[in-house]
């Protein structure tokens, strides 16, 4: 449903991730790089507040927050809420959750459900 929303142009994909999550494993083409933390040590992100606020001088469309695993994406779309967003947590993020060997990418998530993604 979410990539449904971007296509049709009812919905802002925003990445989460880390500059390094998105370069090293993957991006979704057209989505809005704003890092909840940032990478090394992760921690919060001092520009994510006027990240969302530009974003909200567009035009009111709902933002769709994207992370790794579902996770920190929930965070994020709550601060986006506070903030004056509509936001919502895209559920499985871009890798999914673990499977029985402890990797990401094979249950659940953006890159498994066959959605646009590019690698540098």
């Amino acid at each position: 449903m979410a990539w449904d929303w971007v296509q049709q142009g009812r919905a802002v994909l925003v990445d989460v991730r880390t500059d390094a999550e998105r370069e090293w494993v993957g991006y979704v083409p057209g989505a809005v790089p704003l890092a909840w933390k940032q990478w090394p040590g992760m921690q919060p992100n001092p520009g994510f507040d006027d990240g969302v606020r530009s974003l909200l001088r567009g035009d009111g469309r709902p933002l769709l927050m994207l992370c790794r695993s579902g996770a920190r994406s929930i965070a994020a779309a709550r601060r986006a809420t506070e903030l004056g967003a509509t936001a919502y947590n895209v559920l499985e993020g871009f890798e999914g959750d673990l499977d029985e060997h402890g990797q990401r990418g094979r249950r659940g998530g953006w890159r498994c459900r066959g959605l646009p993604w590019r690698q540098n």
